[in-house]
């Protein structure tokens, strides 16, 4: 597979972890400045409990891990390659909680948050060398090697 593939999809990956990160902090300080508890009636369902307070906390702290994970994908290490996906896992079951208030923007989010770990499962790997995989290298086709 071509190299440039690689890199838009590692590329993608990294952008939409930071920019998620940077939405879940404008979250967490839209959630501080509330200071207020969740509907009532829909509070029994709510995952983290009717405190909006507890969801900021909860977005902050996602917030951060997500851009980290994003400028870490950007490093091309197995590490972060490994960490951007427990990042964008967390955030897909994240956006879950929002599920009884908001299940079409949850879902998409979720959606997105599996297209990283796609992009990071399936393009972030280790390239295995064509003589282990049964390939023909790049020196058995050049010019002149015979």
């Amino acid at each position: 597979m071509d190299d440039n593939q690689h890199s838009g999809w590692l590329t993608f990956a990294a952008v939409i972890l930071v920019f998620a990160g940077i939405m879940k902090i404008f979250d967490s300080i839209w959630a501080f400045r509330a200071k207020g508890n969740l509907d009532t009636s829909n509070a029994a369902h709510a995952t983290l409990g009717s405190s909006i307070s507890a969801y900021g906390w909860w977005w902050l702290i996602i917030g951060i891990l997500l851009i980290l994970a994003g400028f870490a994908v950007l490093q091309r290490s197995q590490l972060a390659r490994w960490f951007g996906i427990v990042a964008a896992i967390i955030a897909a079951v994240g956006s879950l909680a929002w599920m009884p208030y908001f299940p079409v923007w949850s879902l998409l989010y979720a959606l997105i948050s599996i297209l990283v770990i796609y992009a990071l499962a399936a393009h972030g790997g280790l390239e295995i060398p064509a003589q282990l995989s049964g390939g023909v290298s790049d020196s058995d086709t050049a010019p002149g090697s015979g």
